[in-house]
């Protein structure tokens, strides 16, 4: 008989948030109280959990101790997720005093963490930057629709990538990520450029010059072209926040 949860099921991270108020919320609680010399932060979502210490020998305890726990309810700590690592504006000046690199950075909610300074004052900040990772997975899910919809009205088309870049920014913007924002959008506007051509291709082959009828009201390819062009030229501001105006939004107005 099996245990547990289905991974991806819709049911897993409810049941992971009850079990885990009780296996690991109460029990942080009440060790920082017993046990702590310093600072302890605590930030869980779901079964990402992330701790800060002030003090390295608190950290070091606190794994053992949490591994302890885990074992007594047949979990275990992911080995290549859980990591002990220097962080934060001490963490920079250390290692500077002992000739070491940058401090290494972390991945959580789809952000990766780096040590960083403010561009008004100088001061430390986190950094949160896209992951590589989950971007690339994004822009390729965004290939495979845009491939599905290849026929469809190419104002409706528009009004769905605007949504896809709208949902991203509201997610991912944050201050100091405007860089990869801006890769984003302009990456998705490659994509659709590449499939609009690829539809335009076989008619523009023969001489037609247009689009299928069927999916665009025979908008003629060059036409296309114009309009994202124009797009393009429009520069709203999407985001506050940044210190920055957003990059244009291609896809308004269509």
């Amino acid at each position: 008989m099996e245990e547990g949860t289905p991974q991806g099921g819709s049911a897993s991270p409810l049941l992971a948030n009850v079990y885990l108020h009780y296996v690991f919320d109460l029990w942080v609680q009440a060790w920082r109280r017993k046990h702590a010399r310093g600072d302890v932060i605590v930030v869980r979502f779901a079964d990402d959990i992330v701790v800060g210490f002030q003090d390295k020998s608190d950290a070091q305890q606190f794994w053992r101790e949490l591994t302890e726990r885990m074992l007594k309810f047949d979990l275990e700590l992911h080995p290549e997720k859980t990591r002990l690592l220097e962080f934060g504006p001490f963490a920079v000046k250390n290692r500077k005093q002992r000739g070491e690199g940058r401090p290494e950075t972390f991945n959580f909610l789809g952000f990766t963490h780096i040590c960083g300074k403010k561009r008004s004052n100088g001061q430390f900040t986190v950094l949160r930057q896209t992951i590589r990772q989950r971007l690339q997975a994004k822009l390729n899910e965004v290939k495979v629709e845009l491939r599905r919809r290849m026929h469809h009205p190419i104002p409706e088309v528009g009004q769905w990538l605007r949504s896809v870049v709208a949902g991203h920014n509201r997610y991912y913007g944050v201050p100091m990520n405007d860089h990869a924002l801006h890769l984003f959008r302009l990456q998705v506007g490659r994509l659709w450029h590449r499939a609009l051509f690829v539809v335009a291709r076989p008619a523009v082959s023969l001489g037609i010059g247009c689009i299928d009828s069927s999916s665009a009201g025979c908008l003629p390819f060059a036409s296309t072209i114009l309009i994202l062009s124009a797009a393009w030229a429009l520069s709203p501001k999407v985001r506050a926040g940044c210190g920055k105006a957003a990059c244009p939004d291609p896809w308004r107005g269509l």
